[in-house]
């Protein structure tokens, strides 16, 4: 067997991240996200996904990937994974997207 390296396709994926201002636009995005109280009794946030049901956490960012399904993403990985498409946010836009309090 031979080890070879790969380098992901560039997708343009949609995502939004899941902050208290957009909780129910991203709900709405999705329609079938669920709620139930984790172990310590808070209300947790989940999408059903082609592997089971994940939490959506604060901060996290939620994609709708190629088939259409919808999936969270913890946020130092999907920064290292993704970038805008620079041609539809202005520069503002993508400081404040990509570089949010990084100096």
């Amino acid at each position: 067997m031979s080890i070879a390296k790969f380098r992901k396709k560039p997708v343009v994926i949609e995502a939004a991240q899941w902050l208290p201002e957009n909780e129910d636009a991203i709900r709405t995005w999705v329609g079938n996200m669920y709620k139930c109280p984790d172990f310590g009794g808070n209300i947790v946030w989940h999408i059903p996904t082609m592997e089971g049901s994940m939490d959506v956490i604060r901060g996290s960012w939620v994609i709708k990937g190629v088939k259409g399904e919808f999936y969270p993403c913890k946020d130092d990985i999907f920064r290292r994974t993704y970038e805008p498409v620079v041609s539809e946010y202005n520069a503002m836009d993508y400081d404040r997207l990509v570089n949010k309090g990084e100096e």
